[in-house]
């Protein structure tokens, strides 16, 4: 399943790089991320929950950073299952920086594989719940660097 999309963020492109590269922040900004834990320069562990319908899911999720462009450009991929092995993950993301008149517009894009009970779900219902999360994110994120920002 492929996701895109992008928002604005009234920050200059060189704070929004550095958050948007920082795992504690992306941490507390993504909806339903429970931990965080750095590994190494470019890869941390993650505990995310996900709710679907009736179903909730606890996913141990390995993040690894495979590009980098500073300030505009990072490649990932990332790995988990849920605690259970029920579901599997696999994402490989991209996500690009461009300065604007204003701020910063961020474009991400994810081509996700979700294998066991939450992959049997239809793909409208998997898109919606990710657009969902997208939105959520974003909006969450835009509120920390603005802030930040502000401070």
């Amino acid at each position: 399943m492929r996701i895109e999309d992008s928002f604005e963020v009234a920050a200059p492109i060189e704070h929004v790089w550095a958050a948007i590269v920082d795992p504690v922040v992306i941490g507390a900004c993504l909806p339903g991320c429970r931990s965080i834990e750095t590994l190494g320069p470019t890869s941390y562990r993650a505990v995310v929950g996900v709710e679907l319908g009736p179903i909730k899911a606890l996913f141990n999720l390995q993040v690894e950073l495979r590009e980098q462009r500073p300030p505009s450009f990072v490649a990932t991929v990332t790995r988990g299952e849920e605690g259970t092995r029920a579901s599997t993950l696999q994402a490989e993301s991209t996500l690009r920086l461009e300065a604007i008149d204003g701020g910063t517009r961020v474009a991400y894009a994810s081509d996700v594989a979700l294998v066991g009970r939450l992959g049997k779900f239809g793909l409208g219902v998997m898109r919606k719940k990710a657009e969902s999360l997208g939105r959520s994110f974003a909006e969450t994120f835009r509120a920390r660097i603005t802030q930040a920002g502000a401070a």
